[in-house]
């Protein structure tokens, strides 16, 4: 069936991602390739304190990103999209969302880049002897508890940004796996929340008084192709205020960025493993068997169905990076060049290349916020050198490519040489692997593994949550996810594979051992810039 006659007949599949500096929708035809997509640019806020989004950008932002997709149909195809066979969001996971009985939000909701639930991560960790990252949903909710907020005793609803869009377009509180599991630990072999800690955090609360038990609150988990509903007719004026896009497409499971990360590289198998580098960085590597013991530098997260996945999660990666091409737009035009900031990001990444493989005596801190990883509650972003270092822009240019990847480098050799864990393919996708093959040589460098990236890695997270649509409505019988995109989406992919350099490798780990060495730089500027 070509693709006109899909559209037409209302059989292409729609996936929208909520990344962080961009929302964008993908519409993909039965075979899962790409045929239209539309996005829309907004970025967090810093208000008192707290990294947010306000609920009101959100559909302004989405309702943006269809309605450039739909535009995107109409140029190429001709045709009016008046129906889609199946539609899932997703977003960045984590955070705090919380509602009342009546829908009504009782505090701002705080994002996976706030670091200020120390105190409830560490008790929570200890309580149920599982790592419980700062930014998951329950860290943020026993904060809310250990702080006294007056919210707390009022909450019907905490769920994830994806999970809230489903939501309202579907009328289900329901949540797939992968971003239920970034909420509160998950048993994979019940693919639903771990009902012991479940206990566990539920004595805690009867004997605080707080009137309500975790999984009355908590949206339902769902495996991918499981039925999450439907879109209401509600739902679809939302999404489209136009009224065009008919009611009735099925719902995929709402699924969180790491997820559809995994579906958009194939890396839901055991043994598989991808990195997606944005504005944040993190590695998922999907276990064959549970870790030794517990690492807080480590995540453990689950696929799509719920297989245990590793994950490295860094809170900055190419914020930092982007700051200083702004930064250098700026001076262009100051001496009469116009040029545009991706202009400059493309000098910068096929520049770094050409700098020593050690950077020359440059260290670049991006720490836009917090990070976990190194211990650091906030960030400053910071750039140090010797006095007799090689200050080219290409050493310049490579120090903060290698900023990017440095603290994952720190996480990653926990699973790598302590643990052994073993990995058959390591994808990369995201903004970091735009420049051809520049971030993928660096990142093989720093893992000093083979990685590959595929012709569709600049698709990303909305790709994969369209191929997680398309599973919902396509998938056959007891096809298992995996099967379906090995052999429905995956099986004539073309793919570029890259061998670690040996001196790249070399230049990466002499450049950790000074960025390590000075990492209390970072923290006297953290303690005294204001």
């Amino acid at each position: 069936m070509d693709i006109s006659t899909q559209i037409k007949e209302g059989k292409a599949c729609l996936g929208i991602e909520l990344g962080s500096t961009r929302i964008k929708a993908v519409l993909v035809c039965s075979d899962g390739t790409p045929i239209a997509s539309g996005g829309f640019d907004w970025e967090n806020r810093l208000e008192n304190g707290v990294w947010t989004y306000h609920l009101d950008d959100v559909w302004t932002g989405i309702q943006a990103a269809y309605a450039k997709l739909a535009a995107d149909v109409a140029k190429k195809y001709s045709l009016k999209l008046t129906a889609v066979a199946a539609v899932g969001f997703s977003a960045m996971m984590h955070g705090y969302l919380a509602f009342d009985k009546n829908g009504k939000q009782l505090a701002e909701f705080r994002t996976w880049r706030n670091t200020s639930t120390q105190a409830a991560a560490e008790k929570l960790t200890q309580l149920f002897s599982f790592n419980i990252p700062q930014r998951w949903s329950i860290a943020h909710l026993e904060q809310a508890v250990l702080n006294n907020e007056a919210n707390v005793k009022d909450i019907a609803f905490l769920t994830t940004l994806a999970g809230y869009v489903h939501y309202k377009l579907s009328g289900k509180k329901v949540l797939g796996v992968g971003d239920a599991s970034g909420m509160f630990p998950i048993d994979s072999d019940t693919c639903d929340y771990n009902d012991a800690m479940l206990k566990s955090y539920d004595k805690l609360c009867e004997q605080r008084g707080l009137p309500w038990r975790l999984r009355d609150i908590l949206p339902k988990v769902l495996c991918a192709g499981e039925d999450a509903g439907v879109l209401t007719k509600e739902g679809a004026k939302l999404l489209d205020p136009t009224g065009t896009l008919a009611a009735g497409a099925l719902m995929a499971p709402p699924e969180g960025d790491a997820g559809t990360g995994m579906a958009a590289t194939n890396s839901v198998a055991a043994k598989t493993g991808n990195v997606s580098a944005g504005t944040s960085v993190f590695a998922m590597v999907v276990l064959d068997k549970p870790l030794s013991r517990v690492y807080p530098e480590i995540d453990i997260v689950t696929t799509p169905t719920g297989k245990q996945v590793a994950m490295v999660h860094c809170n900055n990666c190419t914020s930092d990076i982007n700051a200083w091409a702004g930064m250098l737009v700026g001076f262009a035009k100051e001496v009469g060049k116009e040029i545009s900031i991706y202009e400059v990001l493309d000098a910068m990444f096929y520049s770094a290349p050409n700098g020593s493989a050690d950077c020359g005596g440059l260290v670049s801190y991006n720490y836009f916020s917090g990070e976990h990883i190194t211990a650091f509650e906030a960030g400053r972003p910071l750039f140090a050198r010797l006095p007799d270092a090689e200050f080219t822009f290409a050493n310049f240019a490579r120090a903060q490519l290698f900023s990017a990847l440095a603290t994952l480098k720190i996480g990653m050799d926990i699973l790598l040489e302590k643990e052994r864990v073993e990995i058959t393919s390591l994808l990369g996708h995201g903004g970091f692997f735009k420049a051809k093959g520049v971030g993928q040589s660096l990142l093989a460098a720093a893992m000093d593994t083979p990685v590959s990236v595929m012709e569709t890695a600049g698709e990303g997270g909305p790709w994969g949550m369209a191929l997680l649509a398309a599973y919902r409505a396509n998938k056959k019988g007891g096809e298992s996810l995996e099967e379906y995109l090995a052999s429905k989406i995956f099986a004539d992919a073309k793919c570029e594979s890259v061998q670690p350099s040996a001196i790249d490798a070399a230049g990466f780990n002499a450049y950790m051992k000074a960025y390590k060495a000075g990492l209390a730089i970072e923290r006297a500027a953290v303690d005294s810039l204001a």
